[in-house]
């Protein structure tokens, strides 16, 4: 049989390394189907509950492994799901390769069942590169531009197939002619450093700065020793963005632990106090954790120069990779003679850790969700991969756990999705069968698409060398992040008819479905139950029930949130009560110094 466009298709995604597709079939894809069927498991095919999910696994498999992500969908409804999960490696500035069926080329404008217009459809989430082949001779320049496109500018691409040219006679050479293409397979990244010049202007601002915070996201996961020597010659701190949580270890003194709405009080005094803000890799968003414009002085470094001075306005702006840039500055560099910033920096963290170990064993009911995570932390295995839900999940992971060098983590950044948790947490374990993957997710995310994705794991775990796949779902039967940002940022008390969730056996739907299930509803068990579920010989699902009214308490309380809070609690929110109660245990601490700024 001769090649067809479908196997040429495959073949060249492995040309380019692709060891891993992640999709859901339908007859606008059929011929890219019966090709990946051909080929023998040169590439492998995962077929996700969802289409979504494979583009979230695509996403996770970029994020976690620095290669690049392919998902594939059918046309029409198929192509319509993927949007979701592209649009979150698209803000992340992952690279992600969609392959997309479509309907014959004759039906094309004849409103044909499934026939939608996938090029706009795609323009804006592929906006860098998206296109449909009409003919077999595009097809390897299309796949190749897709690939080098997605990895170069770390983003989203796509390639729309249509059914009848997927059968078509593939053409890989096409004729040497007038009007035809002849591209080729390959893309190592360069090395970007900035000018000397530059460097030395950046090292003067350092140099002259008493106050030195280092603020970190993605684009230092690769460059831990560098950060850690210049924050030990600047003597400052160190925050981290949500996507850089693993970016340094929580051990050292004086990493401050995430920063923003989900933050610690040590990043917020960090930045309160500083006098000179060194970003690097980072496009957190909320200003208002930042210094105050005029305040501080400013370098940022970022690969990316439309990133650049966007956040805080910034004396010296760096393109450069992370390490590299950081290597060529040390030099530069001089050593901190004056260390009280640095050692007000580490009782700071100190003090905060803490903090956070009594809000976590403060009494709940019937258990308090920190404390899910606070137990988990110590038992982390070494060289996990932890993923995290957006939702309130989300708060306990940037807080309470103490992440350790050669751990991985990330949740949805950028796009702040729900439903990614479990899906990343597969990706993790395919692309490292042999390492733990821990996903923590709330039970509106689970029920939103999770446990359909418990169904995946059931379905591949046996494969994997070491088969533990831990899924903790917080069952609080509400959908509490938006809860509390209803009562916080509007004032308003909660609305249960959209935010009460049904209860679910979590647990016994694991047992159900061949996996195992753990089920919490106190809090003296959480100890053994993670042990339990960390030693398990398959997937498991950690089902605890946690309360509701545990505020997630952000670093620093403003006037007009504690009076939306007190106007939620007049206004007859349902849980005044609990919520009362919950949040007096939770302030009880009261030694974390007030900001005081310079």
């Amino acid at each position: 049989m001769s090649e067809q466009v479908g196997d040429f298709i495959i073949r060249r995604l492995g040309e380019w390394g692709v060891k891993r597709i992640y999709g859901y079939p339908g007859d606008g894809s059929n011929g890219i189907m019966g090709a990946l069927n051909r080929a023998d498991d040169r590439i492998e095919f995962i077929q996700t509950r969802h289409e979504e999910m494979a583009a979230f696994m695509a996403c996770a498999h970029a994020k976690f492994t620095g290669e690049v992500g392919v998902c594939t969908a059918t046309s029409g409804p198929g192509a319509i799901h993927l949007l979701n999960g592209l649009y979150d490696a698209k803000k992340d500035h992952q690279p992600v390769v969609a392959i997309v069926g479509q309907q014959a080329r004759a039906a094309m404008g004849g409103e044909y069942q499934q026939e939608v217009d996938l090029v706009s459809l795609f323009k804006d989430v592929a906006h860098e590169f998206v296109h449909m082949a009409t003919s077999p001779a595009q097809v390897r320049h299309l796949i190749d531009r897709a690939i080098r496109i997605a990895l170069s500018e770390r983003t989203v691409t796509a390639v729309i197939v249509p059914n009848d040219l997927q059968s078509q006679p593939a053409v890989e050479t096409p004729p040497h002619a007038h009007g035809t293409i002849h591209s080729g397979v390959g893309y190592v990244p360069p090395r970007v450093v900035p000018h000397e010049e530059e460097l030395r202007r950046a090292a003067a601002v350092l140099n002259e700065g008493e106050r030195v915070a280092i603020l970190v996201g993605a684009g230092a996961l690769g460059a831990a020793d560098e950060v850690i020597q210049v924050a030990e010659r600047l003597g400052a701190g160190v925050a981290k963005a949500l996507l850089g949580r693993a970016a340094l270890p929580d051990d050292l003194p004086f990493v401050t632990g995430s920063i923003g709405l989900l933050g610690t009080n040590a990043s917020w005094e960090l930045m309160a106090n500083c006098d000179t803000l060194l970003m690097i890799g980072s496009g957190f968003p909320y200003s208002e954790f930042l210094p105050e414009e005029g305040q501080a002085r400013g370098v940022q470094i970022d690969i990316d120069p439309r990133m650049l001075s966007i956040r805080y306005p910034m004396e010296v702006n760096l393109v450069g990779d992370s390490a590299g840039t950081l290597q060529a500055l040390l030099p530069l560099l001089e050593e901190k003679r004056d260390r009280s910033w640095r050692e007000h920096i580490e009782t700071s963290v100190a003090q905060w850790w803490d903090v956070l170990e009594e809000r976590a064993m403060a009494e709940a009911d019937p258990v308090n969700p920190q404390r899910v995570f606070w137990e988990l932390s110590p038992r982390l295995p070494d060289n996990c991969i932890l993923t995290s839900d957006s939702g309130s999940a989300a708060n306990w992971y940037a807080r309470d756990l103490k992440i350790r060098r050669g751990m991985m983590a990330s949740l949805s950044g950028g796009l702040a999705t729900m439903g990614n948790g479990v899906p990343y947490a597969i990706a993790a374990k395919f692309a490292y069968p042999d390492r733990v993957a821990i996903a923590l997710v709330g039970d509106g995310a689970m029920q939103m698409n999770g446990c359909a994705e418990l169904i995946t794991v059931a379905k591949y775990w046996q494969r994997w060398a070491d088969p533990r796949l831990v899924v903790m779902v917080l069952n609080n039967q509400d959908l509490n992040q938006v809860t509390w940002e209803m009562r916080v940022m509007e004032g308003d008390p909660k609305y249960e008819a959209s935010q009460d969730l049904p209860d679910f056996p979590y647990a016994e739907y694991a047992e159900l479905i061949g996996l195992k299930g753990i089920r919490v509803t106190e809090p003296n068990a959480l100890a053994g139950a993670w042990d339990r579920a960390l030693s398990a010989n398959r997937p498991v699902v950690l089902e605890v029930v946690t309360d509701p009214d545990v505020p997630p308490i952000p670093p620093h309380i403003k006037r007009e949130q504690a009076q939306a809070y007190m106007s939620a609690l007049l206004h007859g929110d349902p849980d005044a009560l609990g919520i009362v109660k919950a949040s007096f245990k939770q302030f009880a601490r009261q030694f974390v110094p007030k900001v005081r700024r310079h």
